[in-house]
């Protein structure tokens, strides 16, 4: 399956709407929780934690002992501490609440309750999945994919009555047929999972995002992956990752995103712009190597200027060795950006190794910034 289980937070809302009690689905009707809960959620994806923290006790106030609680601290933990590497202490009460948050949806018995502890249980289940896939936990990976599949496939049952479960389907129905033609290697595995279709994904991933209340977000940016990494439409991508960034301006990885579609696109003045305006005094070590990276292109293909491009990506691969294999795709471009200067220095041999570099780390290896 995808890497794409990123803040899968907005869900959490989703799930609370089909309520396990009387009083729990008087939510339905109770506008001013629900907003609690859209402005919790506006508040992490925004990074303003402070903020994220006081709403967070106010519905531990209103729902105390429920799954979304643990969800909600989980997904707080991830993002404050993101990228969340398995050497940071954090992971252990990320992983506690997360693991917990499960628990409690997997000991609901009342068919009434089933979409809702379905979600959260689909919740809880994704964001562990990108931390683990994230720290290449392999060992930790294997057992929990087949229950997760399980749960997804019980998506499918819900996703008429609500148009924010088209996300899970959507995603489903494109990553089945497109990860195997991308790397044709996972073919004879996913021989054994349901047929997909990638437009009816496309389709049910547009309808999310447009029409969804909760998953819109969450939408977009399968969207914009979609684009840029599988279908390689940067045009297209654009909308997606501006859509995001306008939402969500303090978002440290939807900048990163729009940033590089930008360039991407040969916007170079615009992407310029958003480096010295929007990006300007961030202080995340993660983020400013990934700008690292991306100036080296700016001064590569706007000002020409390889020298301080080599120096920008040679230090963008240093800044970001710490991350591990949350490094691996910004390494990858800055290799491709040393191979190309090695070439017009007629190092040759440099530039084959410097490529061969960037190559074993690109997860999607068209993006390279070659043109």
């Amino acid at each position: 399956m995808p890497r794409k289980f990123k803040t899968i937070l907005t869900c959490i809302v989703l799930s609370m709407l089909f309520g396990t009690s009387t009083a729990n689905a008087q939510l339905l009707r109770d506008s001013s929780s629900l907003n609690l809960l859209k402005k919790n959620i506006d508040y992490i994806y925004n990074q303003h934690y402070n903020n994220a923290q006081e709403i967070y006790l106010k519905i531990q106030k209103t729902y105390p002992g429920h799954p979304v609680l643990f969800l909600l601290r989980g997904m707080q933990t991830y993002w404050k501490n993101y990228p969340l590497l398995n050497t940071n202490p954090a992971h252990v009460s990320f992983e506690e609440d997360l693991r917990q948050c499960i628990k409690l949806s997997e000991k609901n018995r009342i068919p009434e309750n089933k979409a809702e502890y379905l979600l959260t249980n689909l919740c809880a289940r994704g964001l562990l999945l990108e931390y683990y896939n994230d720290n290449n936990l392999t060992m930790e990976v294997i057992p929990l994919v087949t229950g997760t599949y399980g749960n997804l496939r019980k998506a499918f049952d819900y996703s008429s009555a609500c148009i924010d479960l088209q996300y899970y389907t959507g995603v489903y129905n494109y990553y089945r047929d497109a990860y195997p033609i991308a790397y044709p290697i996972y073919k004879p595995m996913v021989l054994l999972l349901p047929s997909g279709n990638m437009n009816t994904g496309l389709m049910e991933l547009r309808n999310s995002a447009f029409k969804g209340v909760l998953l819109s977000a969450e939408s977009y940016y399968v969207l914009a992956g979609i684009y840029l990494n599988f279908e390689n439409k940067y045009q297209q991508a654009n909308y997606y990752c501006k859509s995001l960034h306008r939402l969500y301006p303090d978002n440290d990885l939807y900048q990163a995103l729009y940033l590089k579609n930008l360039l991407l696109l040969e916007h170079y003045d615009e992407a310029e712009k958003l480096i010295n305006t929007t990006l300007k005094g961030n202080e995340n070590r993660y983020f400013q190597a990934q700008i690292m990276v991306l100036k080296g292109v700016l001064q590569e293909k706007k000002y020409h200027n390889n020298k301080l491009a080599e120096q920008y990506y040679q230090s963008g691969i240093s800044k970001i060795a710490i991350f591990g294999h949350y490094g691996n795709e910004y390494t990858a471009y800055a290799y491709f950006g040393l191979s190309r200067l090695s070439y017009i220095k007629n190092e040759t041999s440099t530039g084959k190794q410097f490529r061969g570099n960037a190559m074993k780390l690109a997860t999607f290896k068209k993006i390279n910034f070659d043109k």
